[in-house]
């Protein structure tokens, strides 16, 4: 039986359309890139826990989380915990720019191994998984936008079962 977990992440976008991921270990999962973000505190609305996270992982105190682009949900073990994870999926706009010093705790609780930005073509090269699934696909529509495009219906990627390959 896996624990319900609530989670939001926050795609960041640049003023070229560069996405920042981080890339992550998890025991069960295995080396993944995934947005910032994580899970939410009780009472936390998806949007509020999304701004938590991103300040916590990266130190930002901005770019603010704007449309909800999706949810997904999948499997993990988190501190030992199987979880099946619900996620928010929002995006934000904001500088191309390193995580602020001082997070690095955070990135070692979190099993983050790396972070870098990532060009609009590169992501669908990536030799490692990247979730959600369908990452590309998602945030074509807001590539290059700053926040002027036609805001799409949020899409439901679906559950990913736990040792699946979501697909790219």
């Amino acid at each position: 039986m896996r624990t319900p977990r609530r989670a939001a992440r926050v795609a960041v976008l640049d003023a070229d359309g560069a996405l920042f991921l981080f890339r992550y270990d998890n025991e069960e999962v295995g080396v993944h890139w995934a947005l910032p973000g994580g899970g939410l505190d009780p009472g936390e609305t998806p949007r509020a826990g999304a701004r938590r996270e991103l300040r916590e992982e990266t130190g930002w105190a901005e770019p603010e989380p704007g449309p909800l682009l999706g949810t997904w949900e999948h499997d993990f073990t988190r501190a030992g915990i199987p979880v099946r994870q619900h996620e928010h999926l929002y995006l934000a706009h904001g500088p191309r720019r390193e995580p602020a010093e001082g997070v690095a705790a955070a990135h070692a609780d979190d099993k983050i191994l790396d972070w870098r930005w990532w060009s609009p073509a590169e992501p669908a090269g990536c030799g490692d998984p990247l979730w959600p699934p369908r990452l590309p696909e998602l945030l074509a529509p807001w590539r290059g936008t700053a926040g002027d495009a036609t805001v799409p219906d949020p899409v439901h990627l679906g559950y990913v079962p736990n040792g699946a390959s979501p697909p790219r």
